[in-house]
């Protein structure tokens, strides 16, 4: 039988599954529903014995378990380890789902769940895959493992450790994993590169106690003004970071990667009408997506102080609150970043004004070489699925987990995914389109024959 027809027989029971899997409010940052991650788990790894696997353990961590499984019983053939995770995010704001986030609903060809999309969909068509060759044949054309944990949404604090006390467990020839997307429908990607991440959190204060601004107005320092002074230093006129050091490790863009980018036929234009702005805004010389994807940022997510309430209130503010993060490329250290940036604010804030600084994240950014063989039978399988040959990208988004994969286990890692721009993870209604499930399954076959 061909795997179209197994899969387009299977599908109503795959979906059912996938449903209930779905209806598991596994969201890892709230301690209320620690119960119901250990059930995610317990599900994950019943399906991946009922898939054939023939070693499945739950591992317990100092947070939430991890799901691990191996089938290796093709002798001198690739080792394969697939990552994805079972905790979603939370669910706020409740009031604007169409159907409850953890009561699964198909609508108009697509699945709207809390899920869906980020990873539980995306994670589902691995088993599946593997379990539908099992079922057709017997046997796995390479070896195959499962790393799924339970904590991505909050950062993966445990399973660095896990990685490396137990790297030979885990030791594979490829690390294979769903939790990306399509760069629209019908046009798949794969991103050979990632974000690295850094932040802080910035206070200026002055006086000890918030002050009249007719009384001593104009002859104190003020935090919201020495704050915003300190702030508007950051960058120079033509969109760049103006701290001395910050670009060392920024990879110039080549003239294949920026082909590659070119062959994306981003619409700027269009961006800047959905978005309702007057015009983009970023580093001089770069592109939209170049400066999404493969330039360093720094930015502000939040500046806070002084009265914020209805109506006026004449005051000097004592403090002021700023929250920045950096995303990272090529070989940038966060930890020297960090440095740099909190050296800047130091040596540019106003008289009168105190500056401490609380560190945040900090993460690597994650870089693969496009013409590695693995990253091109990737995009192969993808053409011969969906009729066009994946584009290798880079992603402004950081998934810190994916650098600490390609490190420690020293394996190429292929960013197989099939979500949508637009499925609204994270975010309320989040879906996954169907015709990628579909497409998807037997792209991940195709892929693993062909190995």
């Amino acid at each position: 039988m061909s795997y179209e027809r197994y899969f387009q027989e299977n599908r109503e029971r795959h979906l059912k599954e996938l449903k209930q899997f779905l209806t598991i409010p596994s969201v890892s940052a709230l301690s209320e529903h620690k119960q119901d991650m250990k059930e995610a788990a317990k599900w994950v790894a019943g399906k991946l014995e009922q898939a054939g696997l023939a070693k499945v353990e739950i591992i317990p961590t100092n947070g939430h378990p991890i799901v691990y499984a191996e089938h290796t019983q093709a002798p001198g053939k690739p080792t394969v380890l697939v990552y994805g995770h079972y905790d979603v995010q939370p669910v706020d704001p409740l009031h604007l789902w169409e159907t409850p986030p953890f009561e699964p609903a198909i609508r108009g060809g697509k699945l709207f769940a809390r899920g869906a999309t980020d990873d539980k969909g995306q994670l589902f068509l691995h088993v599946k895959a593997i379990e539908a060759i099992l079922r057709q044949e017997g046997k796995l054309p390479v070896n195959v493992k499962f790393c799924i944990e339970g904590e991505e949404e909050i950062s993966s604090p445990n399973l660095p450790a896990f990685m490396k006390t137990q790297a030979d467990k885990l030791a594979a020839d490829v690390v294979l994993i769903s939790d990306t997307s399509l760069l629209a429908k019908g046009k798949p990607a794969i991103s050979t590169g990632l974000r690295g991440l850094c932040s802080l959190e910035a206070t200026i204060a002055t006086a000890n106690t918030d002050l009249h601004s007719g009384t001593f107005g104009g002859g104190v320092p003020n935090a919201l003004h020495a704050m915003v002074e300190l702030l508007s230093s950051l960058h120079d006129d033509k969109g760049r970071v103006a701290v001395d050091g910050f670009y060392e490790g920024v990879p110039e863009l080549s003239p294949d990667m920026r082909e590659e980018f070119l062959k994306q036929r981003h619409n700027e234009e269009q961006l800047r009408a959905d978005l309702g702005l007057d015009a983009l805004y970023g580093e001089e010389g770069y592109s939209f997506v170049e400066r999404t994807g493969a330039r360093p940022t720094l930015e502000l997510n939040g500046v806070w102080g002084g009265f914020q309430g209805e109506g006026t209130k004449t005051v000097i503010p004592k403090e002021a609150h700023a929250k920045i993060t950096c995303r990272l490329v090529g070989d940038q250290d966060p930890a020297k970043t960090l440095e740099r940036i909190i050296a800047h604010l130091e040596a540019h804030v106003q008289p009168g004004a105190k500056l401490t600084v609380k560190r945040g994240e900090q993460a690597r950014a994650f870089n693969m070489d496009p013409s590695h063989p693995m990253l091109q039978k990737a995009a192969d399988a993808y053409e011969r699925v969906y009729g066009t040959r994946a584009l290798f990208t880079k992603d402004g988004g950081s998934i810190p987990i994916v650098e600490t994969f390609s490190r420690i286990l020293q394996a190429p890692v292929v960013m197989m995914g099939f979500g949508l721009p637009d499925e609204n993870l994270h975010a309320p209604n989040e879906h996954f389109n169907l015709e990628n499930f579909d497409k998807g399954l037997l792209t991940i076959v195709d892929y693993l024959k062909q190995l």
